[in-house]
């Protein structure tokens, strides 16, 4: 079994900043980490490879710093990586990003499943697999709480939804974004930081993946940010101290008719 996964390197939530000038990220100076909801993914495919044999291929999109999240992949158990990095790629959305994911899946074909994870935090949108499932023409679970069973061409999972779960299967191949609830990530190991360390990854750019410039970064963008700006929080409170029984009984009254006149009472 063949699966591909796509991860991203992102800021710690702490450290996101926005350029209000271009509407995009930030992110030199900033500390740099695999996608929390990411390491679910890891674990997931690791746990299939495990139980059906094959290789889990990691793939990122990112500067070359991103390199550091494919071998911290790599550590988990992830057997092979490819950064996909150009500066032609610098200020996609979430249309370019699953573009350019999408070429380079074609190029690591074949494969019998795509596992993401179901967001990235600096972005919280979840467009990215939907929109890898949709330039690739493939089906897709979303929000998979585990996984039952992969057998005959067939996958089937437990999905998430409003009112409880879903039971459906899906032919392969396909692509899943999976929750939190579908594995506990493991540790790296030492052997595995090793493994990780004497690693080569290549890194494929525009060129390697037959991608024009007009087709990715803020050029094959269809989003735009018009504007990007801090909301002010404007609040006026009143503090009455109650130090004896008649201050309580007026503190009362008054928060009595603050609410009345508020119509809350």
């Amino acid at each position: 079994m063949r699966i591909i996964l796509p991860i991203k390197q992102v800021p710690e939530t702490s450290g996101v900043r926005m350029d209000e000038k271009t509407g995009t990220m930030i992110r030199e100076g900033v500390e740099s980490i695999v996608n929390p909801l990411d390491l679910y993914a890891i674990e997931v495919a690791i746990r299939l490879r495990e139980a059906h044999g094959g290789e889990v291929v990691a793939i990122s999109m990112g500067p070359p710093a991103a390199a550091k999240a494919l071998r911290e992949a790599i550590a988990m158990g992830v057997d092979s990586a490819v950064l996909l990095s150009d500066k032609a790629f610098a200020g996609s959305d979430t249309w370019a990003t699953s573009f350019v994911l999408a070429a380079a899946v074609r190029r690591l074909a074949p494969y019998d499943l795509i596992v993401c994870g179901e967001r990235a935090t600096d972005g919280d949108t979840g467009q990215v697999g939907p929109g890898l499932a949709g330039f690739l023409d493939l089906p897709i679970l979303t929000y998979v709480s585990s996984m039952d069973a992969v057998a005959g061409g067939v996958c089937r999972a437990h999905r998430l939804v409003e009112d409880g779960y879903e039971v459906l299967e899906m032919d392969l191949p396909g692509v899943i974004t999976v929750l939190k609830e579908a594995a506990s990530p493991r540790l790296p190991t030492l052997r595995g930081k090793q493994r990780a360390r004497k690693a080569e990854i290549p890194v494929w750019g525009a060129a390697e993946l037959g991608l024009s410039a007009d087709q990715v970064g803020l050029s094959g963008s269809p989003t735009r940010v018009v504007r990007i700006f801090r909301p002010s929080l404007a609040r006026k409170c009143e503090t009455v101290v109650a130090q004896d029984e008649a201050g309580v009984s007026d503190a009362v009254e008054r928060l009595v008719a603050m609410l009345k006149g508020r119509g809350l009472l």
